[in-house]
């Protein structure tokens, strides 16, 4: 992966997501997360936060959550094996941040990174093994030849044709949601809608489709119920 620039390595390392906020925006259980973030009694983390007290994780803290929210839910992955995969990649290919520096693959059992075309097993300890199935969750992260990194959440659905409507870049709008393309606010776009501007106008205004208007209200409308 090409290095990124200094200004863009530090907001991409920035606090700047609170867990609850984080919590809403992955889809994951606060709970569950902040488990991932904390561990429990001797249990270490999962994931080091960018910042401790108060507690804040980073955008690449937020990509790496999302990884692991694919091998822990979406691919049945227990904890422990998790934990020995990154065990095992953190020896191979020392990395602050390996859930997102290398591409990670899974059969639902075990969790793959490539390397020199084969795929190692890094919850057996390090064996080659066939190349199985592709991560739906790795589909949401695009990274462009210079390291940039762009991350698109699941709005509704954990689908591979699930829309990549909504966008999350430290590079836009904050690094709060906004509609793919742009830097308009989705919270911005449910505000106006709930003071009952209807979604022509706002699609009109904005210069959007009526289904990104649409979208931006469902993303928000999700979150909120992920409180």
């Amino acid at each position: 992966m090409a290095a990124r620039e200094p200004e863009t390595r530090e907001l991409y390392e920035a606090p700047a997501y609170g867990v609850v906020e984080a919590a809403k925006y992955l889809r994951v259980p606060y709970q569950t997360l902040r488990y991932w973030l904390t561990g429990f009694r001797r249990m270490p983390p999962l994931i080091q936060m960018a910042q401790a007290d108060p507690a804040r994780l980073s955008f690449l803290n937020l990509l790496e959550c999302h990884m692991l929210s694919a091998m822990r839910s979406v691919y049945n992955l227990r904890v422990p094996r998790v934990r020995r995969a990154l065990v095992s990649v953190k020896k191979h290919f020392p990395s602050e941040h390996p859930l997102i520096d290398r591409v990670f693959q899974t059969d639902g059992v075990h969790i793959f990174t490539e390397e020199l075309g084969k795929l190692i097993v890094l919850s057996q300890g390090g064996q080659f093994a066939m190349k199985s199935v592709l991560e739906l969750h790795l589909q949401r992260i695009e990274c462009d030849p210079t390291g940039l990194f762009r991350f698109f959440p699941f709005v509704m659905t954990r689908r591979p044709d699930e829309p990549k409507s909504i966008l999350i870049d430290p590079l836009v709008g904050f690094g709060k949601p906004v509609i793919a393309g742009t830097a308009i606010s989705t919270s911005i776009i449910s505000t106006r809608f709930k003071a009952r501007e209807s979604i022509r106008d706002l699609a009109q205004e904005y210069g959007r489709s009526e289904r990104e208007i649409e979208e931006a209200i469902r993303w928000e409308e999700a979150t909120e119920l992920a409180a």
